[in-house]
């Protein structure tokens, strides 16, 4: 009778153990660094995290903390889901200039073609080149936003020869060389810094996506667009991470995790290009109706600008042999991928 009891005890308490975890809840800490009116919080997130809550019958949620509420800079935020002062982020691998050389290939000029084709390429050539880079996060996602054009103060940027002596902001190393290349001198900041750096004269122009522009306002400080040939490859783009810490993703159960898993990958990485890339149209109307002067740099003229920069893939692909790579190899894989899913 004693040996029987035991048994049954020891059985309720693995069933009990059993349902625990079946029964675990969790509770996602998701910071990024836009307002909480932007499209990676109401296009992105709150979608994604709606799914997680209706695939794990509520038992994962999520509280989304925009514009670094939970402290820090945006290019500390990479760190943040390493260390668990937050859960999941949204950050710009640039921001932190030499720590993912592999997968900035996707910033070199005139490589994008759209945001959806060139994410899905991205979220690709992670598992295939760069896995080694994210080795201390769970890596959710790799996007791009789409083609980033020139908007300045003072003036209208036609031909390459604009750019000389003009004080530009740039997102990453990359785009930074380009801008040099073309003759501008170039000023690495994060996005939120652009608009007091504009109105200050610390910058005369900056290049971004016309999706970020309403939200920080810079159509209301610039005088001037210019946009590229929609025929033409993008001018450039920047690559974003999702990124969750890894010891919470290993501390889920089976279920829980297979809940993030079938919302993570290409699809998660082609939607995030997708959405961000669908509010240019609404940007631009707001650029327009604040009067900013468009203008579209011609084929022609960007034939010039691809050329000065050409060797800036070079020099890429060199980096990349040194760090132990086939630079050349890796660059016409991205090349390749991007090419892929281009529709």
């Amino acid at each position: 009778m004693k040996k029987l009891l035991a048994k049954t005890l020891v059985v309720a308490s693995v069933a009990g153990t059993a349902l625990a975890v079946q029964a675990q809840e969790v509770t996602l800490k998701v910071h990024h660094f836009l307002s909480p009116t932007t499209f990676i919080q109401t296009g992105v997130f709150e979608p994604w995290c709606a799914k997680l809550a209706k695939e794990s019958a509520n038992r994962i949620k999520c509280q989304i903390y925009p514009a670094m509420q939970l402290g820090g800079t945006p290019p500390q935020l990479y760190d943040q889901a390493k260390d668990g002062v937050a859960d999941v982020v949204w950050t710009v691998l640039g921001y932190s200039a030499n720590r993912f050389p592999m997968s900035e290939v996707f910033e070199l000029p005139f490589m994008m073609t759209n945001a959806e084709a060139t994410s899905r390429a991205a979220w690709d050539y992670s598992q295939a080149y760069s896995k080694h880079e994210f080795k201390d996060v769970h890596l959710l996602a790799m996007h791009v936003h789409g083609p980033g054009y020139l908007f300045t103060t003072k003036k209208q940027m036609k031909v390459m020869s604009d750019f000389k002596g003009m004080k530009f902001r740039a997102p990453t190393r990359l785009t930074n060389k380009m801008l040099a290349m073309l003759g501008a001198t170039p000023v690495g900041m994060p996005v939120p810094a652009v608009p007091e750096a504009l109105s200050k004269g610390v910058i005369e122009g900056a290049v971004i996506p016309y999706q970020v522009v309403p939200s920080i306002k810079v159509n209301e400080l610039a005088k001037f667009a210019a946009e590229t040939d929609p025929k033409f490859n993008a001018l450039y783009t920047t690559v974003f991470a999702i990124a969750m810490n890894k010891a919470k993703y290993d501390s889920l159960p089976a279920d829980l995790k297979k809940v993030i898993d079938n919302n993570s990958g290409q699809e998660f990485s082609a939607m995030a290009g997708r959405v961000q890339e669908a509010d240019d149209g609404p940007g631009r109307e707001k650029v327009k109706a604040s009067g900013v002067t468009i203008n579209v740099i011609p084929a022609a003229e960007l034939e010039k600008w691809k050329k000065a920069t050409d060797s800036l893939d070079d020099e890429w692909a060199a980096n990349i042999t040194k760090l132990g790579h086939d630079g050349p190899k890796t660059l016409q894989a991205a090349r390749d991928l991007i090419k892929k899913y281009t529709k």
